[in-house]
């Protein structure tokens, strides 16, 4: 590694680390220890063979919480890590590399140990976290640090580097840059969490099932009685907690230490393939469309001084090397009659969050819409909800965002009735929401089902607070998408401690949250929106 790669990791993570969005991560990833090792009398487990747990020790504790870290780390971390390529080259950095002799291959280096000291500083937290969950559960309070952070070096660790690799490279890739790229790591993360835990896999898949071998052998050893012999990783829901029995832990021999380092090796080479193309912001190497301007989501409405007044965002360059720099066009409009600013102002929202969606997007709703419709109510809600309310997760995640990106939050910060564009904007969202989901809807209603329905309108209520109001605090479309994408996946999984659409029965009946709590959280979610716009305008007065 030369002097210049480590040079520019050092410097990217520096700057990474002093944003609030990392301290945020890390709080989160304390949160997650926390999840990993419950309370002996809590009602969900994070890894599980048949009905057991082990004995909270070290070996146990560190496992289950490495193994936690890898998944979730690798899933939520990819959205953390990007952009840092797109960041250079908004920012000018990416042309003063480009007059410097760095290599391709160098820069790609260093960004990549970047993206992998992120997030490896998490995987620190949670060794931390591990070693105070041992203490606080108290069941064996002797610490081995070898049984407790060995399995985070083997188990997370290649894991969040092939995230770190990844994220680098859908970022050289033009089709995989945006939110297309984001959906694709979810459905690779997917294959990976669920198909990597398997025997027989190349690597040893993830790594999970030599520790599920050496479970077995100590539950046989100590002749314990099992109904259930397989293994559960993963964030399950318990009927009754486990019982437990003592592992000593899992030793791992030189093959499988070996496997682990090749994941590792993998990553590096996933990390510096781009360098292959990778044009390292040379403007010579960059099309260019001289003479041609795209229109970004088009009007951005809002109200000052009794007049309605739209904004409209321009490149002054098609997609340059040196970013987007988006100039702002104010155009006075014919005062609306008394009552009417609010419907004009939703109506000029919904036209900027749906400016730019293809044909073939409406005609894929359409048909979710149709077999909504057509299905019978158990598939409706069960099957055709969530697909339908994952299918605008991408135009859902501009929501709150859209300023920011354009560069037009501060014209737009200045008008007065700002509380009245963001309802407008909310209003859209959960327009389209209700849109989308409109096919399940009629099942409900020609079945005379009132909960479910109760059900449907307050998941219409909250998909767009929670949009608005991560996309308000992250000022980016990635962090809904990392939080979205895993709470969608729960409920088509059929976990209903977190279903906030009805779409899990029992007995014909929802399963999941109460309307009224769903309800709730969405108000708070608004509730957020409102106050850090508030205390923004105070930042800027």
């Amino acid at each position: 590694m030369t002097r210049v790669t480590y040079g520019l990791a050092v410097a990217d993570f520096k700057d990474r680390v002093r944003r609030p969005a990392y301290l945020v991560t890390l709080a989160a990833a304390v949160a997650l220890g926390y999840v990993a090792v419950p309370d002996s009398g809590a009602r969900w487990v994070i890894m599980q063979l048949g009905d057991y747990r082990g004995v909270y020790n070290s070996a146990y504790v560190g496992t289950a919480t490495a193994l936690a870290c890898g998944l979730w780390i690798s899933l939520g971390g990819f959205y953390v890590v990007r952009d840092s390529v797109g960041r250079d080259s908004r920012s000018g950095v990416g042309q003063l590399l480009a007059a410097t002799p760095v290599r391709a291959w160098a820069y790609l280096a260093g960004k990549f140990l970047s993206n992998l000291m992120v997030l490896a500083s998490m995987v620190g937290v949670l060794a931390l976290t591990a070693l105070v969950m041992q203490l606080v559960r108290g069941e064996d309070m002797s610490v081995d640090p070898v049984a407790l952070w060995q399995p985070f070096l083997l188990l997370a660790v290649p894991l969040v580097s092939l995230a770190a690799a990844v994220a680098l490279l859908f970022e050289a890739l033009p089709l995989l840059r945006a939110g297309l790229g984001n959906i694709l790591w979810f459905c690779i993360w997917v294959v990976l969490a669920v198909g990597g835990q398997g025997p027989g896999l190349p690597l040893g898949g993830i790594g999970v099932n030599g520790v599920a071998v050496s479970m077995y052998e100590d539950m046989l050893a100590q002749q314990v009685e099992m109904d259930d012999g397989a293994f559960s990783l993963g964030l399950t829901y318990l009927d009754e907690p486990l019982r437990v029995f003592d592992w000593h832990g899992f030793a791992p021999g030189p093959g499988y230490v070996l496997a682990r380092s090749a994941f590792v090796g993998i990553a590096v080479v996933v990390a510096l393939l781009p360098a292959l193309w990778f044009h390292r912001f040379d403007p010579a190497r960059v099309r260019h469309a001289a003479g041609r301007t795209q229109e970004d989501p088009a009007a951005v409405a809002a109200p000052a001084s009794g007049y309605v007044e739209e904004v409209v965002y321009r490149d002054e360059a098609a997609r340059s090397a040196a970013g987007r720099r988006g100039s702002a066009l104010a155009i006075l409009k014919t005062p609306p009659r008394p009552g009417r600013v609010l419907p004009r102002l939703w109506g000029g929202e919904l036209r900027i969050l749906l400016q730019g969606v293809s044909t073939w997007w409406w005609w894929g709703a359409g048909v979710w819409v149709l077999l909504g419709v057509c299905s019978p109510l158990p598939g409706a809600t069960r099957l055709m909800l969530p697909v339908s309310w994952l299918w605008p997760i991408l135009i859902w995640s501009r929501l709150g965002t859209q300023r920011y990106e354009h560069g037009v939050a501060g014209i737009l910060g200045a008008y007065p009735s700002t509380y009245r564009r963001v309802v407008a904007e909310w209003a859209a969202g959960a327009t389209l929401t209700a849109v989308v989901g409109l096919g399940p809807l009629v099942r409900l209603v020609v079945d005379g089902d009132g909960t479910g329905g109760a059900c449907w309108a307050a998941g219409v209520v909250f998909v767009p607070s929670l949009a608005l109001a991560l996309g308000t605090l992250s000022r980016t479309h990635r962090l809904f998408q990392a939080v979205y994408l895993p709470l969608w996946y729960t409920v088509a999984n059929g976990l209903p401690v977190f279903d906030f659409m009805g779409a899990i029965r029992i007995e014909g009946q929802p399963a999941g949250l109460p309307p009224t709590v769903v309800l709730a959280v969405a108000v708070m979610l608004v509730a957020v929106v409102f106050l850090v716009g508030a205390m923004r305008r105070l930042s800027r007065d």
